[in-house]
């Protein structure tokens, strides 16, 4: 059994004139993160391992969700690859995760989080929001073999 977390970063700024990956999160994603990340971490069980996208703004999302869950910020796994916006790359990081990590939290950008939430979940979500928390078990032992799972659990921040 594998149970896979995914997190759209938080809402980003577009105020500033610096490169896409380097968009930093806007006071609303800094008001939202912190918020998902202390209700996420009360609710759900602490995950082995988490990875995300290198882009400044996945990567503070995650900061906040590692602080929540008590996870030194030295153990976030910072991925370029998962700076996808289609959801490809992000399914072929998730796919070679180690089979000794049994619950994996993984922070990235839509288009490739709504995919994966609904090629990969039982529950259809239009759109997965900033913040959003999405929690999919899987009967599989590797996640190698990542097929349809069941969506478990879905929190965007307008529900807290």
């Amino acid at each position: 059994m594998k149970t896979l977390y995914l997190v759209r970063h938080a809402k980003s700024s577009w105020k500033f004139d610096v490169i896409d990956h380097e968009r930093p999160l806007n006071e609303r994603g800094l008001n939202d993160a912190p918020a998902m990340a202390a209700h996420i971490a009360a609710a759900m069980p602490k995950p082995d391992l988490m990875m995300s996208s290198d882009a400044l703004r996945a990567k503070t999302t995650a900061l906040f969700f590692a602080q929540a869950y008590g996870i030194d910020d030295k153990h976030l796994v910072l991925d370029y690859k998962m700076y996808d916006f289609a959801g490809a790359d992000l399914v072929e990081v998730i796919r070679n995760v180690s089979d000794e990590v049994d619950c994996l939290m993984v922070f990235g950008h839509n288009n490739a989080m709504t995919n994966v939430v609904n090629t990969y979940g039982s529950k259809t979500i239009d759109n997965v929001s900033t913040a959003a928390f999405t929690a999919i078990t899987f009967d599989i032992n590797s996640w190698k073999d990542l097929k349809q799972g069941k969506t478990i659990y879905y929190k965007a921040p307008k529900e807290l």
